[in-house]
C-alpha cells in the first residue's frame, strides 16, 4: 500500500466514519470501528492487492461494523435509541429527516449499508459487491426490496408516486 496512514485517515476518516455510522446508528461505536478499520489496514497493508482501496476500506468498515453489532446483539428493532438522530446528524449525514433516519433503524444493518452506499455514496452495483462479498445480481435484488421495506415503513408506495428512493 503506497498511501501513508495519515493520508488514508484524511481522505477516507470522514466518509468510512459517516458510513459505519449509517449502519451502527450510533457515532460512538462508528468512531471505534473507522479507528479499528485504519489500524487494521496499516496492519494488513501487505496483504492489499493493489486493486481498489476504496473497496478495500469499505469492505473492513462493512465487516468491522458488523460484527460490532454482533457482538452487542442489537439490531434496532423497536423504537429508535434518543440519541441515534443526534449521532447520525453529528456524522455529517443531516440532510435526512428523524422519520428517514427511524425507518432506516428498523431495516437490517445490511439493508441500512447498501441503500446507504447506493444512495447517498453514489456507488454502482459493482462497487457495492467488492465492499459486500456479495454478487452484483444479489445486491440488486436486496436493493429492490430495502427500497419497498423503507418506502412500507415510510407509507409511501414509491412505485405508485413515480418516485426514486
Amino acid at each position: 500500500m503506497e498511501h501513508n496512514l495519515e493520508a488514508l485517515i484524511s481522505t477516507y476518516g470522514e466518509k468510512l466514519l459517516r458510513y459505519a455510522t449509517s449502519i451502527l446508528y450510533n457515532h460512538q461505536d462508528a468512531e471505534d470501528v473507522v479507528q479499528d478499520v485504519f489500524i487494521s489496514a496499516y496492519q494488513n497493508r501487505t496483504t492489499f492487492d493493489g486493486g481498489n482501496l476504496s473497496a478495500w476500506l469499505y469492505k473492513i468498515t462493512y465487516n468491522k461494523s458488523i460484527n460490532k453489532l454482533k457482538r452487542r446483539k442489537f439490531l434496532f428493532f423497536g423504537d429508535i435509541p434518543e440519541n441515534t438522530v443526534a449521532d447520525f446528524q453529528q456524522s455529517g449525514s443531516s440532510g435526512l429527516s428523524d422519520d428517514t433516519l427511524y425507518a432506516l433503524s428498523l431495516l437490517k444493518p445490511q439493508d441500512r449499508a447498501l441503500l446507504y452506499g447506493r444512495i447517498i455514496e453514489g456507488y454502482s452495483y459493482d462497487e457495492l459487491s467488492q465492499q459486500m462479498d456479495v454478487p452484483p445480481a444479489a445486491l440488486r435484488k436486496r436493493y429492490e426490496r430495502a427500497k419497498k421495506k423503507l418506502a412500507q415503513h415510510l407509507d409511501f408506495d414509491y412505485e405508485k408516486e413515480g418516485a426514486q428512493i
